[in-house]
């Protein structure tokens, strides 16, 4: 780019030869026209090295990967029994719970038989059972449940007096459907 004065003026050279391919696709016919077959045979021979070399890889990664085999199924074979051993000591520990659950369970029937049998003479001999049962039951209820509960700080959901179905409050939109039933014709 020169500038004089004020002007500028660009050069542009045009000296690109043969912008399209045509030369190209004269060499290239006349290369396969002369050796199409060679290029031919020459294709088939590289794609069957390439398969023949992959079987060979496959079938040294199968060798390899059956001791491989082998090393896993012996550490599997491991693990499967750690984990066997993981859940019988859980399942045994389980079922001492349970063992333990039955026998509070059963000796809180044989504490309720009793009380029940304490009322049943109570009752034959004429004296009042309801005061002992209430006073029983009580201590019960105030030792099964040793932590009292939080009472709960419940917000009333709506803040507001709005009420979309009513038309009260909302703004300045405040249609109400007519009144159902007869029209007041008369």
């Amino acid at each position: 780019m020169e500038s004089d004065g004020g002007t500028t003026k660009i050069k542009t050279d045009t000296s690109i030869e043969n912008q399209d391919l045509s030369f190209l696709q004269q060499t290239v016919g006349v290369f396969v026209a002369e050796y199409g077959w060679y290029l031919l045979l020459l294709s088939v021979g590289v794609y069957l090295l390439f398969q023949y070399l992959s079987q060979r890889r496959s079938s040294r990664e199968d060798n390899s990967s059956a001791q491989g085999a082998a090393e896993d199924a012996t550490s599997l074979l491991g693990r499967q029994e750690a984990l066997e051993a993981s859940r019988r000591r859980m399942q045994e520990e389980l079922d001492a719970k349970a063992a333990q659950y039955r026998e509070k369970q059963l000796a809180l029937q044989e504490e309720r038989r009793k009380q029940k049998i304490e009322m049943w003479e109570s009752m034959q001999e004429g004296k009042s059972y309801k005061g002992n049962a209430k006073f029983q039951n009580s201590t019960e209820e105030a030792s099964a449940s040793a932590v009292p509960k939080p009472k709960s700080d419940k917000k009333p959901l709506r803040n507001s007096g709005y009420n979309p179905l009513t038309g009260d409050g909302g703004g300045t939109c405040s249609w109400r459907p007519g009144r159902r039933g007869p029209s007041a014709g008369g």
